[in-house]
């Protein structure tokens, strides 16, 4: 093999050579995300400042990891810390496990616990992996409290259970755009997401033939005539 055959496997190589550099000086600068990214999660709280967590312990029944440990408890009547008759007395997320599926969010029946955009987590020590209530809770502006081993950016805390509206409650399109959850502490009410997609309903979602349309690949393929 001669040197100019060897030369010729570098051809990809050499012709990337003059292209214009795309890589991201990471961590330095990160790329903004979407608004509906999965990361890190909160837990809500009214205006008023009550929890929206009621304890019911489904987000821990349906996590398919098992790192959510909720515990429940009676609210006082004279010192509520939710509006329900229970509050979550024990809530804590075990992020060596968590997958990120998002069950959690979908299961929960108040919208208590949804999700911000971090995802770059450095711990030193297994403990701090395991967040409980008092460092999940938004605080007093409704906002994700920023632990020292989180690495937060700008847009990071913004829309933290945004992504959870791009869809109409149970699938049905007349409640497309319909505001149907409660408020939250330093947001107010949400705005609802108009869908997925500017097309009709008919045309974004068809009913077709399978067996038409490959019938119909067929046909144009052999020059109109079907074998």
């Amino acid at each position: 093999m001669g040197i100019f055959d060897g030369l010729k496997g570098f051809k990809v190589t050499l012709k990337q050579i003059a292209e214009p550099r795309v890589t991201g000086q990471y961590p330095k600068v990160k790329r903004p995300k979407p608004p509906r990214f999965h990361g890190r999660h909160v837990l809500n709280r009214y205006e008023d400042g009550m929890e929206k967590c009621i304890g019911c312990e489904l987000c821990a029944a349906v996590c398919p990891a098992r790192c959510i440990h909720v515990r429940g408890r009676d609210n006082s009547p004279d010192d509520p810390v939710s509006p329900g008759e229970r509050f979550g007395y024990v809530y804590e997320i075990n992020y060596l496990r968590c997958i990120h599926c998002d069950l959690c969010v979908e299961a929960c029946p108040t919208e208590a616990i949804t999700e911000s955009k971090l995802f770059e987590f450095s711990f030193t020590n297994r403990q701090d992996a395991i967040y409980t209530k008092h460092e999940l809770v938004v605080d007093d502006e409704g906002m994700p409290q920023q632990l020292p081993w989180e690495d937060w950016r700008e847009g990071d805390a913004d829309l933290t259970s945004g992504w959870m509206r791009a869809t109409a409650a149970q699938g049905r399109p007349e409640f497309g755009g319909v505001v149907q959850w409660s408020s939250e502490l330093g947001f107010g009410e949400r705005a609802p997401e108009m869908g997925q997609s500017e097309l009709e309903e008919s045309k974004a979602s068809p009913v077709f033939s399978l067996r038409d349309i490959l019938a119909d690949k067929i046909f144009i393929r052999h020059g109109g005539n079907v074998r």
